[in-house]
């Protein structure tokens, strides 16, 4: 899989700088170049590249005028590249792959690329289901609704599930793995995440957040609690149907009645 790749910069020694560095990644193929904003723009809905590697401050249009620029059309994937760190929130509110501050690390650049790899393998895995699904619309409609009948149900594919959360903390960026996640505690609009050495807030409500997560990982045990299923290691009977949940840190939480279906699977 080739990845084609433009580089937006006003310096042209940083985009000779990211050349040599992405020459060590066979799989990048750069199709152009840009100095400015308004280039940029134009050149990303010519070319319609899978990647852009985007520097903020620039003459004219910045960074996010760019992505703003080119939402009619299907964006490529984003990394920006900055010597600035301010800009790093809202540059994750705009679901940018990754941030990397100049000079680049070729550490950090090697696993910014390896999201994108990600990411890109994820959409046209779709794309293609898509496009195959159209055809067999055509050739026999009566195929595709029986197909969609009998996979109704069917559990998503955990491709579709974030495996890494961007949580905006303290005025930091923490780039969680949702495997360390132990559990989520929800607290009106807002959700406490726990990991093994750390609690974070994450402003986002409970239903919302449940969508993002693997739900044959994560499962609500509680009108307040979601729990990994992954770093459970005992149960524990209470009263009333209910029971609590011992968790690797040595946390305990509460399934309510209502969530009993969830324990099944650890006492057959």
């Amino acid at each position: 899989m080739t990845i084609r790749a433009i580089l937006v910069d006003d310096e042209k020694l940083a985009i000779q700088g990211l050349q040599l560095r992405l020459e060590a990644h066979d799989d990048v193929e750069i199709i152009d170049t840009c100095q400015n904003g308004r280039e940029a723009i134009r050149k990303i809905k010519t070319h319609k590249p899978d990647l852009v590697f985007l520097d903020i401050q620039m003459p004219g249009f910045d960074g996010f005028s760019v992505v703003q620029g080119v939402m009619e059309v299907e964006p490529p994937l984003f990394i920006f590249v900055t010597a600035y760190s301010d800009h790093a929130i809202r540059a994750f509110d705009v679901e940018a792959v990754d941030y990397l501050m100049k000079p680049v690390e070729p550490q950090r650049l090697a696993d910014a690329l390896e999201r994108v790899r990600q990411r890109l393998a994820e959409k046209r895995s779709i794309d293609e289901a898509e496009r195959l699904k159209e055809k067999l619309a055509e050739v026999s409609p009566e195929a595709v609704e029986a197909i969609e009948v009998a996979t109704a149900d069917d559990t998503p594919a955990s491709s579709r599930f974030e495996k890494l959360i961007n949580i905006k903390d303290r005025g930091q960026i923490f780039r969680v793995d949702v495997d360390t996640i132990e559990r989520i505690e929800a607290a009106g609009d807002y959700m406490c995440i726990y990991t093994a050495d750390n609690s974070l807030i994450l402003r986002e409500t409970m239903k919302d957040l449940e969508k993002r997560l693997d739900p044959r990982v994560f499962q609500r045990v509680h009108r307040s609690w979601i729990v990994n299923l992954n770093h459970v290691r005992q149960v524990k009977p209470h009263t009333n149907g209910e029971c609590f949940l011992v968790l690797d840190s040595g946390a305990d939480v509460k399934v309510s009645r209502s969530y009993r279906d969830v324990v099944a699977r650890f006492v057959h």
